[in-house]
């Protein structure tokens, strides 16, 4: 029963760090790229949750966040990081603050229990950043993240749309490549 807590630890946090992973992180020279140091930074972030969700690109030395976050600190807290690591000449701050609504709350934890207390998408709230991400935006619902299965990406789907209050869900999970 430990191995297998333990195998699904393991495997919700590869698939957390998949959420913020660009395209490519290696270099020839073997040394950590800068967007390697943007997604450490973010995912380090204290206030960094479910409920929000942090992307960027960078372009030569030029870094653009985007997402959506429930804390208005949170977007400046991401942009502070990112100023800071060496090699990034400039950060476009593009992230948006949800509006403050106690329905959008109240949503937010609905979602989360029906979303994470299904038998086999469970295993996803391990780890220290979950790998779906439950956006909510005046009760329209956006799922972010990376899943293991299409099976997973469709039952997250449906346990969202069955969520009482909820007026839309748009899926944007991504299924993790399986390398055989």
């Amino acid at each position: 029963m430990k191995m297998k807590r333990l195998g699904l630890f393991l495997m919700g946090t590869l698939l957390a760090g998949a959420v913020l992973a660009p395209a490519s992180t290696t270099s020839p020279t073997g040394t950590r790229t800068l967007a390697e140091k943007v997604r450490h930074e973010l995912v380090l972030l204290p206030f960094y949750n479910v409920f929000d969700n942090l992307a960027f690109t960078v372009n030569g030395n030029e870094v653009m966040l985007t997402g959506q976050v429930t804390r208005p600190t949170l977007r400046s807290s991401a942009e502070n990081v990112v100023r800071r690591i060496e090699g990034v000449g400039k950060v476009r701050n593009e992230i948006q603050v949800l509006p403050l609504s106690p329905f959008d709350n109240r949503l937010r934890l609905a979602l989360y229990r029906a979303i994470y207390t299904q038998p086999g998408l469970d295993r996803y709230a391990l780890g220290a950043i979950p790998g779906i991400h439950i956006i909510v935006n005046q009760g329209n619902v956006k799922l972010e993240g990376v899943v293991a299965t299409e099976m997973d990406k469709n039952l997250a789907y449906l346990r969202a749309n069955g969520v009482a209050g909820v007026f839309s869900v748009e899926n944007k999970l991504r299924v993790a490549s399986s390398r055989h």
